[in-house]
């Protein structure tokens, strides 16, 4: 189930961190409260994940998948443009995870 919930906290904070850029500064009612809510989803799954999966790992997954999911937001939501560079630092992170993923003993994945 912390799996679950992992992957649930990352979608919760990439729809808050998707909301901030359109809230411009948290000033629009909407997308300010689609970030709170957004945030707080993400806290209180994030620290449920920690109950069964080493916070070593845990962060490393939700930070690596936050980083690029929250990039591709940009890009489909906000058309921002990414070039080879972002798009290739991106690709380590992700190969990152997956080393994690594939090759760690430290929980099973």
């Amino acid at each position: 189930m912390g799996y679950v919930y992992l992957a649930l906290a990352i979608v919760c904070e990439v729809i808050g961190t998707t909301a901030l850029k359109s809230s411009e500064g948290v000033t629009h009612l909407g997308p300010g409260l689609v970030v709170v809510c957004g945030y707080g989803l993400s806290f209180y799954l994030f620290a449920q994940v920690l109950k069964t999966i080493p916070m070593g790992v845990a962060y490393a997954i939700w930070a690596g998948l936050g980083i690029v999911l929250i990039a591709l937001a940009g890009v489909i939501v906000h058309k921002q443009h990414l070039d080879f560079p972002a798009m290739l630092g991106m690709g380590l992170i992700v190969a990152g995870v997956a080393v994690i993923k594939v090759f760690s003993k430290t929980v099973s994945l």
